[in-house]
């Protein structure tokens, strides 16, 4: 057979698609193992060939597929390839009719022995030493355990029209392959079943365009088909990076900032319960199996922020005006940040108020204050200041006089914060401006100003554009731009210890 079996996808009936996706947790082997520590091995097996006969072999190497290239998203095409013709091999093996019952757990020991092996071809992960210093299912649980970080940006490219059915027709198969691998490996936060619905349409539109006899007509009328998925792909990746990367409460004040920087004018009464649902939907969403979850809490919280901001700012209305509710959220997502408003100081929350059982809520509106006057300060720094509220609060609240510890930490929030929001607020304010070359120009002669030598001068132009193409759009990456703040805070600071760090 030439091309995957259609994934379940938007012909299927809902119930039939959901059954198969929650399958996909428990059919990989190494994931499959957990179950043991309350089931036994012979209901792992037990389980792992009930979804693989109900699947059939291409779609539960399809998944395999999907499944790996998510997990280990840095590894090589090569070795995804490796770990799936295992699995599946001995999954089909041990499956079979007649086969011995002891043959998956010791095939699945193999498997844990082979990615131990100096010479491994499976994806590599710093952790695998550790985990293989471990015995039995022990060591399985840990390899199980094992995931890289997300790609800090998309490497899915998609090639042209032209181009897709060329190589559809020289290797059908290894097409489809490479395809799953590098769209799941680019796309590996995202919920499961969307990344099941979007690839599972993307292959149907090839197969079926490359061997129509009016392909371009065909592309055109596919893809827009394709649009409300494919925008929920790259929405759901976003959302659920930071997800991952934040934690509910972190998510949830990013959403607040980011709602504060593009309309101001709003209160904090009025954009907290929006934000706090934007988490709750990455909450229930990013790890679930079931197949509309995202899509439809989604479009819920979208039809809420219309509803609550539409008539308060033009934007938002014109982005809310739209038929297509993802379509909606995206152009809110892209939005940029508002001028910035005429507002007197914000109050600072007391040393009481901050001590209280409401302390973090206090904290947080006056962060919100904080986003709303700074529009263009980037999300990792009001992600660092969020970071950095919580470790204070913790610190002087618990220590013996937290009047004391808050007056020395308000004296070096002056001397350290200040500037630092400052440099930052006017670096993302100038690249927001100004075209990219002349951004660079403006930077260059703002650096020189100190007097640098030339390669210092150079060095720090290339370190703060670096960080301003990355930082300080809307969709910037949460973990490398936390790294450069970090980076960042540790040069202002030199050899001082840092408030922020």
């Amino acid at each position: 057979m030439g091309f995957p079996a259609p994934l379940p996808g938007r012909r299927r009936r809902a119930s039939s698609t959901s059954s198969s996706m929650r399958a996909v947790l428990v059919l990989l082997p190494l994931l499959a193992a957990a179950q043991a520590l309350h089931r036994g091995k012979a209901y792992v097996r037990e389980k792992v060939c009930q979804e693989y006969k109900i699947l059939g072999k291409e779609n539960f190497r399809t998944l395999t597929i999907i499944d790996t290239s998510r997990k280990y998203s840095n590894g090589t095409f090569q070795e995804i390839d490796h770990l799936v013709r295992d699995i599946v091999s001995l999954v089909e093996t041990c499956c079979a009719d007649g086969a011995d019952p002891s043959c998956y757990d010791a095939g699945s020991t193999a498997l844990s022995e082979k990615s131990c092996r100096a010479d491994s071809p499976f994806p590599a992960h710093p952790g695998t030493a550790q985990c293989c210093g471990q015995q039995g299912l022990e060591r399985k649980l840990c390899l199980a355990a094992l995931r890289h970080p997300p790609p800090a940006l998309p490497r899915f490219l998609q090639p042209s029209d032209r181009e897709l059915c060329h190589a559809f027709r020289l290797q059908p198969r290894e097409f489809a392959d490479r395809f799953l691998y590098e769209y799941a490996s680019s796309y590996s936060q995202a919920p499961l079943p969307v990344l099941l619905a979007s690839t599972g349409t993307f292959l149907s539109m090839v197969s079926t365009c490359c061997t129509s006899p009016a392909p371009t007509a065909c592309f055109l009328k596919e893809k827009l088909e394709r649009k409300t998925i494919s925008l929920l792909t790259l929405t759901s990746n976003r959302i659920c990076s930071r997800f991952s990367a934040y934690g509910k409460d972190k998510a949830s004040f990013s959403s607040l900032a980011s709602l504060a920087q593009k309309v101001p004018s709003a209160s904090f009464e009025d954009l907290l319960p929006l934000a706090e649902d934007a988490a709750e939907v990455a909450s229930q969403c990013c790890d679930s199996m079931a197949e509309d979850c995202m899509q439809r809490k989604l479009l819920e919280h979208t039809a809420r922020v219309c509803s609550a901001l539409s008539a308060r700012d033009g934007r938002f209305a014109g982005c809310c005006k739209g038929k297509n509710l993802m379509e909606n959220h995206f152009c809110i997502l892209a939005m940029p940040p508002a001028p910035a408003p005429r507002l007197p100081e914000p109050p600072e929350p007391t040393n009481k108020e901050l001590c209280a059982k409401e302390g973090a809520l206090h904290a947080t509106r006056f962060l919100f204050e904080l986003a709303r006057r700074h529009p263009s300060l980037p999300e990792a720094v009001l992600a660092k200041l969020f970071d950095s509220s919580g470790k204070l609060r913790q610190e002087c609240c618990s220590s013996k006089d937290p009047s004391a510890c808050w007056d020395s930490k308000r004296r070096r929030i002056e001397a350290e914060l200040f500037p630092f929001l400052a440099k930052a607020d006017q670096l993302c304010g100038q690249y927001h401006k100004l075209p990219f070359l002349e951004f660079k120009k403006s930077l260059r002669d703002s650096l020189a100003q100190a007097e640098p030598s030339p390669a210092q001068l150079e060095q720090l132009l290339e370190q703060r554009a670096s960080f301003a193409s990355s930082c300080c759009l809307p969709d910037a990456p949460p973990l490398l731009c936390a790294s450069k703040v970090s980076s960042e805070l540790g040069e202002l600071c030199q050899e001082d210890s840092c408030l922020l760090g």
